[in-house]
């Protein structure tokens, strides 16, 4: 299975995955744990159907130490006792965030302040960053049809 277009090869759209990568980068100088940075974009990834991402963040948070249960577990978050509070919370966000033309209200005041019990202002804004950039991210794969299950963890730096 081929995508429909290599965006890598395609001058524009390499610019901008550039702009994106870079942009997520800043994450990883923030306070806001790796750990929980993964599970939010694997949670956002399950729900946008992206398989490639979904490979992806799988990959790169074992690669980081977080246990397979755990992995197993996201999709049912609500459900598992695996999770901490803020990460409950985060997941919570994500989802909401996430599915923004499922609910008239987008993210509600409950989710919000649930999650700043948890984390600070920057964490916050790290989130609300990481939500964005990895829902934009599933769009250009699912839409383009990127073919899953081969990524490497750390393959692009």
């Amino acid at each position: 299975m081929d995508a429909r277009l290599n965006l890598y090869e395609t001058p524009s759209a390499g610019k901008a995955l550039k702009h994106l990568v870079s942009a997520g980068r800043a994450a990883l100088e923030t306070s806001l744990p790796l750990a929980t940075q993964e599970l939010v974009r694997l949670r956002a990834s399950q729900i946008n159907g992206c398989g490639y991402c979904t490979d992806m963040h799988t990959k790169d948070a074992a690669a980081a130490g977080e246990t397979a249960q755990r992995l197993h577990l996201v999709a049912a978050w609500r459900e598992a006792t695996v999770f901490t509070e803020a990460e409950r919370a985060a997941l919570e966000l994500a989802e909401q965030g996430t599915r923004l033309a499922d609910a008239s209200g987008g993210v509600t005041d409950e989710a919000w302040a649930n999650a700043a019990k948890h984390y600070d202002e920057e964490q916050l804004a790290t989130l609300v960053s990481v939500i964005a950039l990895i829902n934009a991210f599933n769009r250009m794969n699912v839409i383009i049809q990127q073919p899953a299950g081969d990524y490497q963890p750390g393959q692009f730096g």
